[in-house]
């Protein structure tokens, strides 16, 4: 029987939660257990897919196609275990499904309500997901207190009640804040959560203190008693430089171990060994890249999270450190991509930012400088080539232009923007994608068919492809009737390749996206002009 896990949060949210539950996943399946992690978001939207990055960070996109919460992206690449669209769950998809169901009179005329019948399709998706693993984590987003996640409380409560205590187990993540005029650590907001914790029926038997230093046994001891948790229960998990060291850090505090013996999981100590080597690569790095992420959605770091994590994988395997730069798409200077040993140019949706992207995308392209497009990238690529290569000057893209009349990115003619839902039109999900031979592109995954997840609308209009093509644009990869252009790059280049799939959201830290992995060893190898040193690559007005 499949044991279950509840993580929930207090006093403030962002504690981490989501690395917590990624790294109790890491080290529960490094014990030889089968694992699958889950997030229930208190809010009504159906999915953050029409959501603002500046408010909820990137939309992670699994093999299904599912546009989820950015923690199910921490929950692939700290486990290897890939997800489905069950495993983010929302407030407004669960009164979307009963409602639904009331309207075609399932409920036999009751009177809906939220116990039993919302909390009743809280529980059948938190049961429907676990496919007989041997322990199910779910986080609960949001922080105790707040009126949206009750129903989720009170689910997982039931949950407990109906499978048994020995089946089920809450992980509470709290904050013990440093208060500086009287430099002590206090423990009151922690007492405080998990008080309102027990008011919903709710004893946690795990508690994770986040904190900006290592708390002493002293204070351990102290949540230990008043909070009525064992002091061997009481994991302190200390701000750390990479979110990497985490399930090592949780691994000596004995968080698994914890977990295996109140849940009788019976199972062995985890072997960490792949995970050290890993860790271990960062050991006598002494050489940096520099490389800016040129976008659109800077309001909040975590809008480009796997693209981020993705460059930290592969400079990782490439043994350089990454030096990050931020590039503002609206608002920068030709003289910030100077001195630059690469460019990312993201994903995104709308026309603010493009023609700062299609500039330095001209800038990069003439100057030798590395360049990766995701998405949006190679749909600003394919713009700029239309525009300063083939003199087509009014190129655009139907998107940001629906009077063009040279629509080099365009709609398919049977997407249909009418929909009543606005991800009806678009491809997500993993598509395979044929490569072509003779091309960097079969270079970099040195097979035929590629498949790799994609969240997009537009498309390269097959229209200018011949024109395209004759002007040196390689479409390197294309949809196996060929009908869709998936890849492109050029020759004569150190490294310039886009893709309109998203390769980030399956790169892992000891597996590296392909794409990102050769575009850091390209960029590695740039070097700048030194008056004092000769033959050093220069960058062109």
């Amino acid at each position: 029987m499949t044991k279950y896990i509840f993580v929930t949060g207090g006093v403030v949210s962002g504690l981490g939660k989501g690395i917590t539950s990624a790294s109790l996943g890491n080290l529960l399946k490094a014990r030889g257990l089968s694992i699958v992690n889950q997030k229930l978001d208190p809010y009504i939207n159906v999915d953050p897919d029409t959501m603002n990055p500046f408010q909820h960070g990137e939309v992670f996109v699994t093999e299904d196609g599912a546009t989820t919460d950015l923690d199910l992206g921490h929950y692939e690449r700290f486990t290897g275990v890939n997800l489905r669209k069950d495993a983010n769950v929302t407030t407004g998809s669960i009164y979307r499904k009963v409602i639904d169901r009331e309207r075609k009179g399932d409920y036999l005329g009751a009177t809906v309500q939220v116990i039993p019948h919302i909390t009743d399709e809280i529980k059948r998706r938190i049961k429907g997901i676990s496919n007989e693993v041997d322990v199910q984590i779910t986080e609960i987003g949001g922080t105790v207190g707040d009126i949206e996640i009750l129903p989720f409380l009170e689910a997982a409560r039931q949950i407990r009640k109906e499978f048994g205590q020995e089946n089920v187990m809450f992980v509470h993540v709290t904050l013990v804040p440093f208060i500086g005029p009287s430099t002590e650590l206090k423990t009151k907001p922690t007492q405080h959560s998990v008080s309102m914790l027990r008011s919903y029926g709710i004893s946690p038997d795990l508690i994770v203190l986040r904190s900006e230093q290592e708390l002493t046994d002293e204070i351990k001891s102290k949540v230990s008693l008043f909070c009525d948790v064992s002091f061997e229960n009481v994991i302190n998990a200390p701000d750390l430089d990479d979110i990497y060291d985490v399930p090592i850090k949780m691994y000596e505090e004995g968080l698994d171990a914890a977990v295996n013996k109140r849940l009788a999981l019976n199972s062995d100590s985890p072997d960490l060994s792949r995970w050290n080597e890993m860790l271990s690569l960062k050991n006598g790095v002494n050489k940096n890249v520099k490389i800016a992420i040129l976008g659109k959605y800077f309001g909040l770091p975590d809008s480009y999270m796997s693209v981020v994590e993705a460059l930290k994988h592969s400079c990782l395997q490439n043994k350089v450190n990454l030096d990050l730069v931020w590039i503002d798409a609206d608002n920068y200077e030709i003289e910030d991509l100077k001195n630059l040993n690469g460019v990312v140019v993201p994903g995104g949706f709308g026309y603010r930012g493009i023609e700062g992207k299609i500039g330095a995308i001209e800038y990069l392209r003439k100057n030798k400088i590395p360049f990766l497009g995701i998405c949006l990238g190679l749909q600003c690529a394919v713009i700029e080539f239309a525009r300063n290569v083939c003199g087509i000057s009014d190129a655009n893209s139907t998107e940001f232009s629906q009077t063009t009349k040279n629509p080099v990115i365009d709609l398919l003619p049977n997407q249909d923007l009418e929909a009543d839902d606005v991800g009806a039109s678009m491809r997500l999900g993993t598509y395979p994608c044929k490569i072509q031979p003779d091309t960097m592109a079969k270079d970099i995954y040195n097979n035929e068919i590629i498949y790799e997840r994609h969240r997009h609308r537009y498309e390269v209009n097959n229209k200018f492809r011949n024109e395209l093509e004759s002007k040196g644009l390689v479409f390197s990869g294309l949809s196996p009737d060929e009908d869709l252009v998936e890849m492109i790059e050029l020759k004569d280049h150190p490294y310039f390749v886009a893709s309109q799939f998203h390769p980030e959201f399956k790169s892992r830290p000891w597996d590296p996206a392909p794409m990102f992995n050769s575009f850091i060893a390209a960029s590695k190898e740039i070097k700048f002009f030194d008056e004092n040193v000769k033959n050093e690559h220069k960058v062109k007005d």
